[in-house]
């Protein structure tokens, strides 16, 4: 069963807006599920309550699994097409933005009920209850997609450079995650937020982690790996990197040619958590970077309680830096505290010659940005 149901703006229970407005929108949704349908060879009955469409398919026994799945992919597909489909119909009535769809799917068991119309009370009673609290259709898809990308490794790692700006020869490479299918998930940012909400951050970043390391094979001995990890994940006490050590060994590589980049997406709430693990990880020779450093969460804080290998410049502080003092005066902070600390400075986000000039009169030891090669399948 799939449930769909407009919420115009504004809209009480049971009330609509005008009977133009009404017959659009079953109209439009008609239309739309008759594009859709066309392809699917399940029997299909269709029918209205109360403006509310409902789609009964007769999924095959078995693999439910698999049926529900697919039951949820078709939803995603149909929602989509009637949304848009709506609102081209309905915006010569009303200008305003005119609602959003709800969605709900569910997958009953038929020989559990006696008669049809049992069944089809209890699947519409749980595809609406899906589809009206809690955006439980949205979340269901994405729960399934993180499934599918986690049992199907369906994510990939490119590689951008990081170059010693005064030799102007590659330092290392960062290790950026990549999605096959970007028809749920945007993009890498928004799948690791889910996982993070859904407890499963732990499971993608290792295999973002073991993706990372199986592409770069031929790192050169004096090259580096950086490899991002949420600080979240870093206040997990059952986190370790006695895995990545097995998977470096494997293709000849050495902790010592990693650095774990701590990208703070939100604020570190466990410092002595972190930096017990911190040590843990230069206890086996690897070294640390603090991203983003003068953006959001990331601040002076976390330089002094984690004393990094390595700070990363964010690109806000470095964009058009020649054309700005304030800028300059930033970086040349960063610069002192990270001389005073031993600590290396890496200036992301490098578009322009003239902000590369800046920070080669500066001392800027390194420097990463489309200037200087884009994102990529590690080079062989």
């Amino acid at each position: 069963m799939i449930y769909f149901s407009w919420q115009w703006k504004g809209q009480t229970e049971g009330e609509w807006p005008s009977p133009e407005l009404q017959e659009r929108w079953r109209l439009a949704a008609e239309r739309e599920t008759d594009k859709v349908l066309r392809s699917v060879v399940l029997r299909t009955v269709r029918s209205w309550k109360c403006q509310d469409l409902f789609l009964s398919i007769d999924l095959p026994d078995g693999k439910q699994g698999i049926w529900e799945s697919w039951l949820s992919q078709l939803a995603h597909e149909l929602g989509s097409s009637i949304s848009s489909a709506v609102r081209a119909e309905t915006l010569p009535f009303d200008p305003s933005p005119p609602g959003l769809l709800l969605i709900g799917t569910a997958a009953v068991n038929r020989k559990a009920f006696l008669d049809e119309d049992c069944l089809w009370y209890e699947a519409s009673k749980k595809a609406m209850l899906q589809g009206q609290f809690g955006g439980g259709y949205e979340r269901g898809v994405k729960r399934k997609a993180l499934e599918r990308i986690l049992n199907g490794k369906q994510i990939y790692p490119v590689y951008q450079p990081i170059i010693s700006v005064n030799r102007m020869e590659i330092f290392g490479f960062e290790a950026l995650t990549r999605l096959h299918d970007a028809n749920v998930f945007k993009g890498p940012l928004e799948l690791f937020q889910f996982a993070g909400e859904e407890e499963k951050m732990y499971s993608l970043e290792k295999l973002a982690r073991e993706l990372s390391i199986d592409g770069c094979q031929s790192l050169k001995p004096n090259q580096k790996l950086f490899i991002n990890v949420m600080a979240q994940i870093m206040e997990d006490p059952g986190f370790s990197p006695g895995q990545t050590i097995d998977l470096l060994e494997k293709h000849h590589l050495s902790p010592e040619q990693v650095v774990f980049e701590i990208t703070e997406r939100s604020s570190i709430e466990d410092f002595p958590s972190v930096k017990k693990t911190l040590e843990h990880y230069r206890n086996q020779g690897y070294q640390i970077a603090i991203d983003d450093v003068g953006a959001g969460y990331s601040s002076l804080q976390s330089v002094v309680e984690l004393r990094p290998d390595y700070l990363k410049v964010d690109r806000s502080i470095i964009s058009h830096i020649h054309q700005d003092d304030v800028k300059k005066h930033v970086l040349h902070t960063l610069q002192e505290v990270g001389a005073k600390l031993g600590v290396s400075l890496i200036a992301e986000g490098i578009e322009q010659q003239e902000e590369l000039d800046v920070l080669t009169q500066m001392g800027i030891p390194y420097a990463q940005g489309y200037l200087l090669g884009r994102p990529a399948p590690f080079p062989t």
